[in-house]
């Protein structure tokens, strides 16, 4: 959107009005939701919160024309790995559902919000100093990095050069979780038997 509203003429960093309020809604539900999903006992419960988040981050990749990694967020995370977690958590058969009842006592909000309230303050701090130069990316650098690799090639190219080493530790830990979930729910039967 914001490569659109330069090239009509708009000042940078102006934006319309209903782009802004669904930019901060969708960002204020996608921290609600996090919340939610940290504050959340039952493990589906949570995992439900997690993919409004991830359905949440998805709408402001597309609001940043980032369609293809709101489409990536959509598919693997909200999509595939949520599945994988739904998956581990009936493998682990966590019991009867009132044993994990979705309350929990006033303690652990009243950490949460104290925190919360800590971070959103950062936040504004953050940015109300602005946006240091040497992290600011240049006017017209994304649309240069699409026409010269495509959409796919610009999330590839660092992904498997820069970052090959955390994308490949990221899917060794989801193996190991998933295969310590197999472990754990092998584990129970025995025990049962």
């Amino acid at each position: 959107m914001q490569a659109t509203a330069v090239a009509q003429g708009m000042p940078h960093g102006t934006l319309p009005l209903l782009y802004t309020f669904h930019f901060y809604l969708f960002g204020f539900i996608a921290i609600i939701s996090a919340l939610l999903f940290v504050t959340r006992k039952s493990p589906v419960a949570a995992a439900l919160w997690l993919v409004n988040t991830m359905f949440c981050l998805a709408a402001l990749y597309v609001m940043l024309d980032a369609q293809f990694i709101g489409a990536i967020q959509v598919l693997v995370y909200a999509g595939a790995i949520m599945v994988v977690f739904l998956f581990v958590i009936m493998l682990l058969n966590l019991g009867h559902p009132s044993e994990i009842a979705d309350a929990r006592g006033k303690a652990p909000v009243l950490v949460a919000a104290v925190i919360g309230l800590g971070l959103i303050s950062e936040l504004m701090a953050t940015s109300r100093s602005g946006i240091a130069w040497q992290f600011a990316v240049p006017v017209g650098f994304n649309a240069e990095q699409m026409g010269k690799y495509g959409a796919v090639g610009t999330i590839a190219r660092p992904l498997f050069n820069e970052y090959l080493l955390a994308f490949e530790l990221t899917s060794v830990l989801l193996l190991v979780a998933i295969a310590g979930a197999v472990v754990l729910g092998k584990r129970r039967e025995t025990d049962a038997r």
